[in-house]
């Protein structure tokens, strides 16, 4: 399976230092990468092998990656990567309001600190141009992960990293990632343009609306992919 070639080059990773949190540390970016979309199995053989890791060392970073609800164990069916309802995609904007709301509303004063989200946003705008969604995608949570950045905050930087790896498992199931994503390369740069300027209020109310819209499209998307 190509998932699990790709994943056997990330054993290079683990060193001689192997532990259940690396290998949950790289089974997170796979997944939020789309290598093990929303509804796989994960075969403890198979990837444990493929990382050559322990049977215990990965049973330990599964349950980690359980706790960030990035996977589900089902009983007597095994571990699988969790397909969010549309109640969990609500919840996580909400938790992505709070948070990266107060961060901006706390930036202080200006100048701000935006080589992070200015790269994230000129990444995806060549995406854009390369016709890469997924990649367009992908810019697009890195420009919000550099927004919670400006905040300074490790246990900020940690506690978002896990929502947008959650959130990411939502968009690996739409149908047409250009129509949700593209809108949004606009946005950002116009709340990036608001900060350079040292506009602290302006950008959080862009974001503000930023975040409402972006949950009401992905909501209709989504729920209409996921209905039973």
């Amino acid at each position: 399976m190509a998932e699990l070639t790709g994943l056997a080059e990330d054993r290079a990773l683990l060193g001689r230092t192997s532990t259940a949190e690396r290998v949950s540390d790289i089974l997170r970016s796979r997944i939020a990468e789309g290598f093990f979309p929303p509804g796989t199995r994960l075969s403890e053989d198979s990837i444990g092998g493929a990382l050559g890791v322990s049977r215990n060392t990965l049973r330990e970073a599964f349950r980690l990656l359980t706790h960030e609800r990035l996977l589900v164990h089902e009983l007597n069916r095994g571990v699988f990567v969790r397909v969010l309802t549309v109640e969990d995609v609500e919840d996580i904007y909400r938790v992505r309001s709070i948070v990266e709301c107060a961060v901006v509303r706390g930036l202080g004063a200006p100048p701000y600190a935006v080589d992070g989200p200015a790269k994230a946003v000129a990444d995806g705008q060549r995406a854009a141009r390369e016709g890469d969604w997924k990649g367009v995608s992908t810019a697009n949570i890195h420009f919000h992960r550099e927004l919670v950045a400006l905040a300074g905050s490790e246990r900020t930087d940690e506690l978002m990293r896990s929502v947008f790896a959650e959130l990411r498992l939502a968009f690996h199931v739409v149908d047409d990632p250009r129509r949700l994503h593209e809108p949004y390369l606009a946005r950002n740069q116009q709340i990036l343009r608001t900060l350079e300027s040292g506009e602290r209020d302006e950008a959080e109310k862009l974001l503000e609306a930023y975040l409402a819209d972006s949950l009401t499209g992905l909501v209709e998307v989504y729920g209409r992919r996921v209905a039973p």
